[in-house]
């Protein structure tokens, strides 16, 4: 059975898109079938992202309204990742339950499922929510986006993921302090969450969003490998030290 996590923010702007891709390349390169499902309708990114922007024919909006089969929705980036991109139309409702029976169907697929929701606590983040085992709430390390982090995870319990994870996204180790920067014990107290992986500040994310890939060995490229581990059990130190 797939493990399903789905990966929120609260607050816009925060790398949540990049860190799912990141998550989901690291999970493939270690031999896990991975499956992410775009649920930000009419702003949707992770086609960009993944590089498959092109391909896209069908999304799950399609799938949904019995346009195409399931199959023939997915989209097979080079690094093995798979998606099903959102509907294209920000006026796209779609049915809670209807959206869980898919993703059920999705599992006989995949290892792992992630939901990357749009930013915000409102119907997109339930929808996102509605067929997930966990949550990752994923914040950077100012007072801002903290807040919202905080709020995410008190809004995804209420819809009933109670055990949910943190990921730190850009973290600047010699910046704390300063600007309303938090240090790692701060972001953990604010957001009452417990932290699961943190991903240093790295360019080689910003080339990401061109389709390009995360380099394994880049300092990101290292923090998602550790922390997709993490995902599924083992015992990775987060090596603080390094960042």
């Amino acid at each position: 059975m797939a493990r399903k996590f789905v990966i929120a923010s609260g607050k816009g702007g925060v790398g949540k898109s990049s860190v799912a891709a990141g998550l989901a390349g690291a999970l493939v390169h270690q031999g896990k079938r991975v499956l992410l499902i775009d649920t930000d309708t009419g702003l949707r990114s992770l086609d960009i992202i993944l590089g498959v922007g092109e391909k896209a024919v069908y999304d799950w909006g399609d799938v949904l309204a019995g346009n195409c089969e399931l199959e023939k929705a997915f989209l097979r980036s080079d690094n093995g990742v798979c998606l099903l991109a959102a509907p294209a139309t920000p006026s796209f409702k779609a049915d809670i339950e209807d959206f869980r029976d898919m993703v059920k169907r999705c599992e006989e697929y995949f290892d792992c499922i992630f939901t990357d929701a749009p930013a915000g606590i409102d119907d997109g983040l339930r929808l996102a929510a509605c067929a997930a085992d966990g949550g990752l709430v994923v914040s950077t390390h100012d007072a801002v986006c903290v807040r919202s982090a905080s709020a995410a995870a008190d809004t995804l319990e209420k819809y009933g993921v109670s055990e949910s994870r943190l990921i730190i996204n850009r973290f600047q180790k010699g910046k704390v302090g300063r600007g309303g920067l938090l240090n790692i014990d701060s972001v953990i107290d604010a957001t009452s969450v417990r932290l699961i992986g943190i991903v240093p500040e790295d360019a080689a994310v910003f080339m990401s969003a061109t389709g390009r890939r995360i380099p394994e060995n880049s300092p990101a490229g290292r923090a998602f490998s550790r922390t997709a581990r993490r995902l599924f059990g083992e015992n990775v130190p987060l090596k603080l030290k390094k960042l």
